[in-house]
């Protein structure tokens, strides 16, 4: 009995902890570490999202407080600033500017959003791709000297090497160390000299999989294989390319800009009558709202950049260069008995 007691305690802990551990990562703080790798109270959060579109909307928001005071003003002393109670064609027209406005920043922030998504899934294509490619290579090239295991692991260094050139190439960034400790000397300086350097990288794992085709280290079948690959990468490369090249035209982004700038004018002309003092507020309040969802949708629609509500990149190349470096150092099973076989063979002579 006593042992069946404390069993259902073990069990009722465990049960506990795993709740917790879901509770956690589906909290606001475990989401955020999860996509960015930092731990960060919900405060320091919010700031760091938040930072990145506030200083761009803050002047129009000032700007659009300081107008709806001023009318608030005119009224208050008699002036003619209201829209007439009797023109319900007026109001009705408002209205109809209020739902085509709405209508427009939706459709801009989803465009935005289905950039932002299309990114990720390259990305994480590049993942699956970059670990396929580590793998095969590691386990299907034939090692047949000593020299041939340092040679593999250079070259699954160099496809980490990939995606982090790519990352580089894609923010516009100068080469950085992480790129630097992925490659020989002697490749880093042709790197620096190399126009488009994912492509460079991409040439040199080729170049190694036709040279071991030519030592009869792969056969043709498992070469094909290989550059496809390696021609996935490439397409990958291509794929974020696009999104990064063909933005939303700039008259559109533009032109939506200057309807909420409109509308915000409009709207303290139509509430005065019935806010007074408090139209200044509520207009500002209103322009943070609309000026901010656009904001969003001209920051994601570039995702690769260095804003906080960008793609974590760097989280990412992180995560496939310890993926990489942990298959390294845990040999399949394959190499390690092929390497017992042959020690023990020289013993034996």
């Amino acid at each position: 009995m006593l042992r069946k007691l404390k069993r259902f305690k073990a069990d009722s802990l465990k049960v506990l902890s795993i709740r917790l551990f879901r509770n956690t990562n589906n909290s606001f703080i475990g989401k955020y570490k999860l996509y960015r790798g930092e731990k960060l109270n919900w405060i320091q959060i919010i700031f760091k999202l938040e930072k990145a579109i506030i200083p761009n909307i803050f002047p129009w928001v000032g700007f659009c407080f300081s107008y709806g005071f001023i009318v608030s003003f005119l009224y208050h002393w008699g002036f003619t600033v209201a829209f007439p109670e009797s023109s319900d064609a007026l109001t009705q027209a408002v209205l109809s500017f209020n739902i085509g406005l709405t209508l427009l920043l939706v459709f801009r922030t989803n465009t935005a959003h289905e950039r932002f998504w299309e990114g990720r899934k390259l990305w994480g294509s590049l993942v699956n791709t970059v670990r396929n490619l580590s793998r095969d290579i590691w386990i299907v090239v034939k090692e047949q000297e000593p020299k041939d295991r340092a040679e593999k692991e250079s070259i699954l260094r160099l496809v980490v090497a990939f995606a982090v050139a790519m990352k580089l190439h894609l923010r516009t960034d100068a080469l950085d160390e992480q790129l630097a400790s992925l490659m020989s000397s002697k490749q880093y300086l042709q790197i620096k000299e190399a126009e488009h350097r994912p492509l460079q990288i991409a040439f040199w794992i080729g170049d190694y999989l036709q040279h071991q085709h030519d030592r009869n280290c792969l056969n043709i079948y498992q070469l094909a294989a290989l550059h496809k690959l390696v021609d996935d990468l490439v397409d990958i490369l291509g794929g974020c390319e696009r999104i990064l090249k063909t933005p939303l035209p700039l008259i559109y982004s533009i032109k939506l800009r200057e309807l909420v700038v409109i509308y915000c004018m409009i709207l303290p002309l139509e509430i005065v009558k019935d806010l007074n003092w408090w139209t200044g507020v509520i207009t500002a309040f209103v322009s943070f709202t609309l000026l901010s969802i656009e904001q969003i949708g001209s920051e994601i629609e570039e995702p690769f950049g260095h804003d906080p509500n960008d793609l974590p990149l760097d989280v990412i190349c992180n995560t496939m260069a310890r993926n990489v470096e942990e298959l390294i150092k845990l040999a399949p099973a394959a190499i390690a008995s092929a390497e017992y076989r042959t020690q023990t063979g020289h013993r034996r002579t």
